[in-house]
């Protein structure tokens, strides 16, 4: 029987090396992140998640419209994932939004494209827009509200 004495490592001393690799990676990535943009985008995708209030107004306008029930029949409310799915653009020191989501209705799907800009913590609509795409013998805009030029 061998009588010798076992060192056991550090979780430290074991794992030092895959550690320092994660956290050079991590400091990578995030200054890719931060240099290429993206927060930017990622932080305009965080507003609109959060301002649900502005999609389902312009739905309830676009649900007015008699060509849109004509055409596409009754509009299925959204959900958050919606959002994400679709493009948001903010400017005016977010003050103005251009997004465009997909709106499922009762006879097929549509692009509701959206203009706003926001007052007194109001948003008023400058444009709205229901695209219909597929069918294609279906396809045509319709305008919900037109911009004032």
């Amino acid at each position: 029987m061998n009588n010798d004495l076992m060192v056991h490592k550090s979780w430290w001393q074991r794992h030092w090396k895959w550690f320092t690799v994660l956290a050079i990676s991590f400091t990578l990535f995030l200054f890719a992140l931060f240099s290429s943009g993206l927060s930017g985008i990622l932080a305009d995708y965080t507003k609109a998640y959060a301002d649900i209030e502005l999609y389902n107004e312009a739905i309830e306008k676009a649900r007015l419209n008699e060509r849109v029930i004509e055409v596409l029949g009754t509009i299925e409310p959204i959900n958050r994932m919606t959002i994400l799915n679709g493009a948001v653009q903010y400017s005016n020191n977010n003050k103005s939004i251009h997004t465009t989501i997909k709106i499922t209705c009762k006879n097929g799907t549509a692009m509701l494209d959206i203009s706003a800009d926001r007052r007194n913590e109001t948003w008023h609509y400058t444009k709205i827009n229901v695209r219909i795409k597929k069918p294609i013998e279906k396809a045509e805009t319709i305008p919900i509200i037109t911009p004032i030029e």
